[in-house]
């Protein structure tokens, strides 16, 4: 198994538009590859996005994306990892837990304060994951949102 972090130039990064967009499906959205191409790439070319891929053979089956939030209490910054995605015909093969231990190390070597991420409470499998490798659950905070 082979975990890069990708540039829109990398080889692998179509196949991983392609996994991202059946991320988005597997949520409810409609395809739209050349959107989604369009979007990721837009987002990592301006690091507002940075996109991580897990493969055999190279052939990628999972993605997962972070984005860096300055952390002004610790003049430092935290990975939030917003999407994580495994083709389901390579789930329960270890590529979830190899992309989170490559972003994890990635951002230790980068100097960040904290690693974070969000799930519903309800995606037990998730939880199970992110428990596994190390996540704990921070209830001192409440978060808010405004849907503009």
């Amino acid at each position: 198994m082979t975990v890069v972090r990708l540039t829109a130039t990398h080889p692998w990064f179509p196949d991983a538009v392609a996994q991202f967009d059946a991320y988005r499906q597997h949520y409810g959205a409609n395809p739209a590859p050349e959107a989604t191409e369009e979007w990721m790439r837009d987002q990592m070319v301006t690091d507002r996005l940075r996109v991580f891929a897990a493969g055999h053979n190279d052939m990628v089956r999972g993605v997962l994306t972070i984005t860096v939030v300055p952390a002004s209490l610790t003049l430092r910054t935290i990975w939030m990892i917003r999407d994580v995605y495994v083709d389901p015909s390579a789930r329960r093969a270890g590529l979830a837990h190899a992309l989170l231990a490559h972003v994890a190390e990635a951002a230790r070597e980068e100097g960040a304060h904290r690693l974070s991420l969000q799930t519903e409470p309800d995606n037990v499998r998730a939880i199970q994951l992110y428990v596994s490798a190390g996540f704990q659950p921070v209830t001192e905070v409440v978060n808010w949102a405004r849907v503009l």
